[in-house]
């Protein structure tokens, strides 16, 4: 099949009136019908916020990729634009994949990877992942120029670039895979076209994965923050459950020097559905992180709808005085809110209370006394699919979807204080569910799939009693 940007747009004109929206979301950026993936060029150019995402406007599987293109004032109004590249071009014949935007002078240029097999594509070693560049005038037509970075010998697996400036010149980490070792390379550029290979940012050990992808290299405070998607990271207890996981390596680094690791591995968000997050900074000064809701090989159950996959809520990240990182809503997050509903409870002695909002989209604000409650569980639940809870006896804060009808059902949970009060923000949207826990300490992440007659939010303490501070949500716009 050939593909072009003409034959994309004519797909999803066809397809936009025969989506089922049951599940599509109200206040986060989907495709308008196919497949999304990774955000990808993240940027503000021209008085608007760009984002760019992984797509495949033919279906709602995984295909092909293209890059679709969104703009927005505000970081949550999206309006849709014309997809910006298609794979039609020798460098990237296979696929488009993951890449970022910057912006140099009055253009914005896209770094991204071309996917393509030289050969049989059945066959790994046939493989080749390039870097390309494309730019734009107008934010919205983009003028492609081809490979500007080969395949490192030796190498197959060499994507997502993340380009900024530093100083004088331009750098880039590209994710990469040495037989069974994941590492992020470094390169260095005056132009953006022609790149000096840096050596070795960072690699595995220690059994930190097989594949680094979708690097992003950025600073918070005093700190480096080198923050990836590791492949083939195993689970241990609580930690690194998912298929893959997504986190970041605190370190020290200047341009010319190695970069000098301060931390472990650490998870950004503990949810079922969070991957290849990257930042941006906003005009302000923010560093603004966004990811795509979903996880690889775990069932999609809008792909039956006609759309499959979503971008998470943007997140301004900070660093801890304890040297974490932490995420919390943008603050253009407020500005969906409508009128405070305050729940009038106080305490929960071994019961459910039943709310009366019911609203697709809601922030919900719950503040428990953790040291003043003796229940065993308690929490808030959304009809038969979701609960979130705090465990006393295994002192976790626990995310728990049971949707078996979709395969999709277990837990995420991250630990808790239970003799300190507890602050939950709760996003909820027509198929996710976002919890930031006590201000950016921790984040969970997950699709959920209620039909639409069992969206009752409900109030419970088991086995003993739970003392409210506050309750109470907002609709979101």
């Amino acid at each position: 099949m050939t593909y072009s940007l003409a034959g994309a747009e004519q797909a999803l004109l066809a397809k936009r009136d025969n989506l089922n929206l049951r599940w599509y979301p109200r206040y986060h950026l989907a495709a308008r019908a196919g497949w999304m993936n990774d955000p990808n060029g993240l940027v503000w150019f021209d008085g608007w916020y760009h984002a760019f995402y992984q797509h495949h406007p033919y279906s709602t599987q995984w295909g092909p990729m293209h890059w679709g293109h969104a703009r927005s004032k505000d970081l949550l109004h999206w309006e849709h634009l014309p997809v910006a590249l298609a794979p039609e071009g020798p460098a990237d014949k296979d696929g488009c994949f993951s890449g970022s935007a910057v912006v140099d002078g009055d253009t914005l240029a896209l770094i991204y990877t071309g996917h393509k097999f030289h050969g049989d594509a059945t066959d790994e070693a046939n493989l080749y992942q390039v870097q390309c560049l494309a730019t734009s005038r107008d934010g919205i037509h983009f003028e492609r120029h081809g490979m500007v970075l080969d395949t490192p010998p030796g190498l197959h697996h060499f994507r997502d670039p993340k380009v900024w400036r530093e100083g004088d010149a331009w750098y880039m980490v590209v994710g990469a895979r040495d037989g069974e070792t994941g590492h992020v390379r470094l390169y260095r550029s005056d132009d953006l076209r022609e790149w000096q290979d840096a050596g070795v940012l960072d690699e595995a050990e220690k059994a930190l994965g097989f594949m680094w992808e979708c690097p992003d290299f950025f600073t918070l405070g005093d700190k480096r923050v080198l923050m990836f998607s590791p492949q083939g990271i195993a689970a241990q207890g609580y930690s690194n459950r998912n298929l893959f996981q997504s986190g970041y390596i605190l370190g020290q680094w200047q341009p010319g020097q190695p970069f000098v690791r301060e931390t472990e591995f650490i998870e950004l968000d503990h949810g079922h559905d969070f991957y290849a997050p990257q930042s941006l900074l906003t005009p302000d000064g923010r560093r603004i992180v966004i990811g795509w809701l979903d996880m690889w090989e775990s069932p999609l159950p809008e792909q039956q709808d006609g759309w499959a996959g979503m971008l998470s809520l943007p997140r301004e990240v900070s660093l801890s005085a304890d040297n974490r990182v932490q995420m919390r809503p943008a603050r253009e997050v407020e500005t969906l809110r409508g009128v405070w509903m305050p729940w009038p409870v106080t305490r929960l002695e071994n019961q459910q209370i039943t709310l009366p909002e019911n609203d697709d989209a809601l922030e919900v604000l719950l503040r428990w006394e953790c040291g003043n409650s003796s229940a065993e569980q308690y929490g808030v639940s959304l009809g038969e699919g979701l609960r979130v809870y705090v465990d006393a006896q295994m002192q976790r804060l626990v995310l728990a979807r049971h949707y078996p009808q979709y395969g999709l059902c277990g837990m995420r949970s991250v630990p808790v204080d239970i003799n300190a009060s507890l602050e939950l923000r709760l996003f909820f949207d027509s198929s996710s569910v976002e919890v930031f826990v006590n201000d950016g300490e921790a984040c969970l992440s997950s699709r959920i799939y209620p039909d639409a007659d069992k969206r009752a939010l409900a109030l419970f303490a088991w086995s003993g009693s739970a003392c409210v501070i506050e309750a109470g949500a907002w609709p979101l716009a």
